[in-house]
């Protein structure tokens, strides 16, 4: 199977994360604004990010595309079967997308991708402001919700966590970190999951192309 993207968007780094650790073998073909691969294009009429081909079947969005690899390969199980972990589980994938990457999105577009890809200025004053007033609530929500077991679902890993924690890796390069002195067990959440195989080779490429660039 086929994903187009780039590891660096928050939705496609989701899914790698939930096939590697669903065992399902990607081959990850970049593209990009403003020159796109035509056959992402095919795959994904809207330009999101990212886009699946699996033979002559094509499918674009990271909620449809993990729910696919999820039928595919229904184990190891990732997305629960009880009706109320179920729920949760897609609620805090949704959380993920809708809030925390979207509060995250402004902070980096307007900080990393409008000068690094687009070869203009951000908006600094709206990157500021997200940090300052939409950011705080996420952290201290996340901070209370996570349960002594260290996963937000069903006390093991599910797609919740996957979600989750690929928001926060975007955060990571801009230099924010959860404090682990008004935070403890969301600093202690988030290494636990960027430290997995699922997650650690991506920040790490990430981490060095970003180093790159700025070098």
């Amino acid at each position: 199977m086929i994903l187009y993207g780039s590891s660096v968007s928050p939705f496609v780094r989701k899914v790698l994360a939930f096939a590697a650790e669903k065992g399902v073998e990607l081959e990850l073909k970049p593209t990009g604004a403003p020159n796109h691969d035509p056959e992402f294009l095919e795959a994904s009429p809207f330009k999101k990010m990212p886009a699946l081909r699996d033979g002559d079947f094509t499918l674009a969005d990271s909620t449809a595309i993990i729910d696919y690899l999820d039928s595919v390969k229904p184990e190891p199980n990732l997305i629960p079967k009880d009706p109320k972990a179920h729920a949760k589980a897609i609620w805090f994938e949704e959380f993920a997308d809708t809030i925390l990457c979207a509060t995250g999105g402004k902070m980096f577009f307007h900080r990393v991708v409008a000068p690094i890809f687009y070869g203009r200025p951000g908006d600094d004053a709206a990157a500021d402001e997200a940090e300052k007033t939409e950011l705080p609530p996420i952290l201290d929500y996340l901070e209370k919700t996570i349960p002594a077991s260290g996963w937000l679902v069903e006390d093991r890993l599910t797609l919740a966590d996957i979600s989750v924690a690929s928001g926060f890796v975007n955060l990571l390069h801009l230099g924010i970190v959860p404090n682990p002195d008004t935070h403890p067990k969301l600093a202690a959440y988030i290494a636990k999951m960027h430290a997995r195989p699922s997650y650690a080779g991506w920040v790490a490429k990430e981490k060095a192309f970003f180093a790159k660039r700025a070098g």
